[in-house]
């Protein structure tokens, strides 16, 4: 059998396809609601006075199922590979030291979302941060002055659906920057190629790289691995205070307890990571204006202020990057390409799994998504043979013994 597109939005979600990023959710808000299902992720659900699937504008939104690029003529950036579209390549830091130290890495994503809000090109930010009624959740805001957007700062390694509350944007006075993961990036894209109101209010869009959505149970583990009762916690930090920053948790007696970003990224997030981001092309925000990510080709000691490195995919990203460090927002300059594959050397192997991944669902007749321009073939060759045999094998199994083939929700 050969694989096939998901024909509906429950279907995207059935076959372990959904990313959580809340666009369907937007575009048919009668239909479908945004929940956190926290073994999982956040999850579109029918409303309860929906008869029959949901499809139509909220399935054409959906980067779960399909990711594609366009042409480089109408880019208007050279793609390159497994990089997409690139312009050119800085690397930068926040000249504010609090939010540089705050900061996953060098505090650049908070600073450019700030900058465009106080020389006026914006009025506000959609950003994601930490639920103050419930830490270890995420909510979307819109936030409109410097404090409130650098107070955002910081990665959050949980699931949180920002393009559910693309109506803050729309309804918004003057323009928005948008900040999120790769697939919220290429999901608003999509939003905005049918709705005007949005495409209209958008500012420029920022990503950060990303290598996947961890559950909220994955966060629940650490807090109690270091014996904290996750009812007692008042603040989650996943990263920040230095480059690379540790995973903090404060409890309401004002005891801090942390691990290293190593054992709480690599020994326990990174394993409670959704399916779909598993076979997933894009880490590296492909589809944005700029895209944010660590530096990992440099050595710096713990707490060290970091920085980061900024990949310029359009002339409206370029812009706001060029303005920012005009104005002394942002310290840095411009490095050579070649450092983008360093930044993340297993990226490439990576995608390449991707590929194998992707290959054995559709011919395992499992729903499967579509990519298009984003090349992975060249780089799964380039994989040694146990990696090649890995991709496919464990997907295999996986579907077999895993459950890939049972619905992932069991209320959809």
């Amino acid at each position: 059998m050969i694989g096939r597109l998901p024909q509906s939005i429950e279907e995207v979600v059935a076959s372990h396809l959904c990313l959580g990023c809340g666009a369907c959710a937007h575009v048919a808000p009668d239909q479908l609601a945004m929940h956190d299902v926290t073994e999982v992720g956040r999850r579109p659900l029918p409303i309860a006075a929906v008869n029959g699937r949901v499809a139509g504008e909220a399935l054409a939104v959906c980067p779960g199922r399909e990711l594609a690029h366009e042409p480089d003529a109408l880019t208007g950036a050279p793609l390159r590979g497994e990089w997409g579209p690139v312009l050119a390549l800085y690397e930068c830091w926040s000249t504010d030291p609090d939010v540089r130290y705050r900061g996953s890495s060098g505090g650049v994503t908070t600073t450019l979302a700030a900058h465009a809000v106080s020389s006026g090109r914006a009025t506000g930010a959609l950003q994601v941060q930490a639920d103050p009624l419930d830490p270890l959740r995420n909510v979307t805001v819109r936030n409109t002055t410097y404090a409130s957007i650098t107070g955002a700062a910081g990665s959050r390694y949980a699931p949180a659906s920002p393009c559910e509350r693309l109506d803050l944007v729309e309804e918004a006075d003057g323009r928005t920057v948008f900040v999120g993961k790769p697939c919220d990036v290429a999901a608003v894209r999509r939003v905005a190629a049918i709705r005007p109101a949005l495409r209209d209010k958008l500012d420029i869009t920022i990503a950060i790289f990303c290598a996947g959505t961890p559950s909220t149970a994955a966060t629940e583990m650490l807090v109690r691995e270091l014996g904290t009762d996750p009812d007692d916690v008042v603040s989650v930090d996943y990263r920040g205070e230095g480059w690379p920053g540790s995973f903090r948790v404060r409890s309401r007696s004002g005891d801090v307890r942390s691990m290293s970003y190593a054992e709480s990224w690599g020994g326990t997030l990174t394993k409670h990571r959704q399916w779909r981001c598993l076979i997933c092309p894009d880490h590296t925000g492909e589809f944005a204006d700029l895209s944010v990510g660590d530096p990992w080709y440099r050595e710096v000691g713990p707490g060290e202020a970091g920085r980061s490195l900024v990949v310029v995919r359009t002339e409206a990203g370029r812009d706001a990057l060029l303005a920012a460090l005009a104005d002394g927002s942002l310290a840095g300059g411009e490095v050579p390409l070649d450092l983008l594959p360093r930044s993340q050397p297993n990226l490439a192997d990576t995608r390449g799994a991707v590929w194998g991944r992707v290959l054995t669902m559709r011919l395992m007749g499992l729903a499967a998504p579509s990519y298009r321009r984003m090349p992975a073939l060249r780089l799964w060759w380039r994989l040694p043979l146990r990696g090649k045999i890995t991709s496919i094998g464990g997907t295999y199994r996986r579907a077999r013994l895993r459950g890939l083939r049972q619905p992932e929700v069991s209320s959809v």
